[in-house]
């Protein structure tokens, strides 16, 4: 129970140690840029916390993240309304999920090594569609998906609540959200007490690439700019948010507020340690190392079970 709640707790403290390190770590302006910052990475792990609870894992998200934000905003370039960009960039990522949930059920090939060639297939996609350059045509208003306010709170975030609610309700209250936490458990067990293993697989993949998709749009939003190189790190940082949150590498685990706070908890160390003077390059050899304490606890933790 006590390693359940240790993310929580060491949010809390987080948030507390930066209060009193930085006095502009508590202002208006810096709060709402966490959420921004964050709230990309939040989205992605969201899907990627289904999957890895159906046991597997993808490590093309940074690439489906480009990709999708490119397409979109070139369908916008080309005169579509900004809904329809969108949502093309949605189903771009939908169509990249989809396609890492049918290799990895069809040719029963492990994810890790799907995902990681889909990963190099679509970034190249990606630099070839654009011939490496940026889109920048973009209309002024689609910056209200990344940086406007509703209500007084940026707008990304009550975005961000929604889909944490969506994956939340798909994962306690429906037949894909318990068909994916067995055959994350034990996927030969699932599929002869009759769990359609490969269909539900593929649905989480294609779920987890929508999430990426939008995702994509948002921080091209952000940055009012496709970019096709954006996106290079955060398969890590999504999976880190996941294991952070207590989700488990072996399948079976994981919840939508744990992931949640796991995202908070780098984006706060990354404000923090830009607050605070911190190179950027040992932000990224703490998540790293972050991941090895997570995965190793939870190994210590189910040794105990198991004992």
């Amino acid at each position: 129970m006590i390693q359940r709640l240790l993310p929580f707790f060491t949010l809390i403290l987080l948030f507390a140690a930066l209060s009193i390190a930085s006095p502009h770590f508590l202002t208006g302006t810096n709060l709402s840029s966490v959420i921004r910052q964050t709230a990309v990475i939040n989205i992605m792990a969201l899907g990627m916390t289904m999957i890895i609870i159906a046991g597997g894992i993808d490590l093309s998200v940074g690439a489906i993240l480009a990709i999708s934000g490119l397409l979109g905003c070139m369908a916008m370039e080309h005169g579509l309304p900004i809904v329809a960009g969108v949502v093309a960039g949605i189903l771009v990522g939908m169509a990249c999920g989809l396609m890492n949930g049918l290799l990895t059920t069809k040719l029963n090939i492990n994810p890790f090594i799907v995902t990681l060639g889909t990963m190099g297939i679509i970034r190249g996609s990606a630099l070839l569609i654009s011939n490496g350059l940026p889109v920048h045509q973009l209309p002024k208003s689609f910056s209200y998906l990344g940086e406007g306010v509703l209500l007084g709170v940026p707008f990304v975030l009550w975005v961000l609540l929604l889909c944490g609610v969506v994956v939340h309700f798909l994962l306690e209250h429906t037949r894909m959200g318990r068909y994916s936490f067995a055959i994350g458990s034990n996927p030969d067990a699932a599929f002869y007490t009759g769990i359609p293993v490969a269909f539900h697989t593929t649905a989480v993949y294609a779920i987890g690439g929508m999430l990426t998709g939008l995702a994509g749009m948002i921080e091209s939003s952000r940055l009012m700019t496709g970019q096709p190189t954006a996106g290079q790190g955060y398969e890590l940082q999504a999976i880190a948010a996941v294991v952070i949150g207590g989700g488990s590498l072996r399948g079976g685990e994981g919840s939508v507020i744990g992931t949640l706070i796991g995202a908070f908890i780098m984006g706060l160390l990354a404000n923090g340690s830009d607050l605070l003077g911190i190179s950027p390059y040992l932000q990224q050899a703490i998540i790293g190392a972050v991941i090895i304490l997570a995965v190793f606890l939870d190994e210590v933790r189910k040794r105990k079970l198991m004992a």
